[in-house]
């Protein structure tokens, strides 16, 4: 079976000999143009070896894509997402803003919910947002036709934290090429957390150090795997029919 998925404008569409397909668990996800350049690929339908089409995303799949890109959209509805599906984050008063293509800051205050007893920041708190923040680096790149799964992390303490941390996100992989790729992948980041002193970052001193590894799956593909258990188990099913069909009756 394959999943089509378009990618980057200005990209010429090759033929399925040569358009770098990735196979999967027996499912093929296919690249295409789009004319939206730099910008996610879209992943519109899956389609069968004779170009069938097998399965559509459905009304709920368009309106959780569209709920994944509003919460990209800016700060305020960020917030209510968080509201409702993060209330840890919501609560936390996690900000994020990206730098440049390749740097991605966060920013976790210095509030009471996020301190412990002796009025420093929770180490509970650096290293969960840690988690939140990644996530929300990945995701902003990826789009909301990916799932995106923590599938390790690593948190070093250095020191206490007695302000504002900030959290300044880095990978080494390219996220665009990966997502124009179309498969399942691994991202690792790197998270350099911060105690903001003054609005010089110079003067910033490093309270903790976090790697992690993200899984990044589209959700077609999903979708695609649910449709191949549930077409092995009906051939088991009929397989086990015949056999009672051809046992000789008593």
């Amino acid at each position: 079976m394959t999943t089509t998925v378009p990618n980057p404008a200005n990209e010429m569409q090759a033929d399925a000999s040569t358009n770098g397909a990735v196979e999967s668990n027996g499912v093929h996800i296919a690249p295409e143009a789009t004319n939206w350049p730099g910008r996610p690929a879209k992943t519109r339908k899956i389609v069968d070896d004779s170009g069938h089409e097998v399965v559509r995303k459905s009304f709920f799949d368009k309106a959780e894509a569209w709920v994944s890109r509003l919460s990209n959209k800016n700060h305020f509805w960020r917030s209510v997402c968080s509201l409702i599906w993060l209330p840890f984050a919501f609560r936390s008063g996690l900000r994020v803003k990206r730098v440049d293509k390749s740097t991605f800051t966060a920013v976790l205050p210095f509030k009471r919910f996020n301190r412990n007893w002796y009025n420093a920041m929770a180490g509970g708190a650096l290293l969960a947002n840690s988690e939140i923040a990644g996530g929300m680096y990945v995701f902003g790149v990826c789009g909301g036709d990916y799932t995106v799964v923590c599938k390790e992390l690593r948190y070093r303490f250095m020191r206490p934290c007695f302000g504002p941390a900030i959290y300044k996100i880095r990978t080494n992989d390219d996220l665009d090429a990966l997502v124009a790729a179309g498969g399942e992948f691994n991202v690792d980041l790197t998270l350099n957390i911060v105690q903001q002193l003054s609005a010089k970052p110079s003067q910033d001193r490093r309270v903790g150090r976090c790697e992690c590894t993200f899984h990044v799956t589209p959700k077609l593909h999903h979708k695609a795997k649910k449709v191949n258990r549930g077409k092995a188990k009906n051939d088991r099913k009929a397989d086990r029919t015949d056999e009672r069909k051809d046992q000789p009756s008593a």
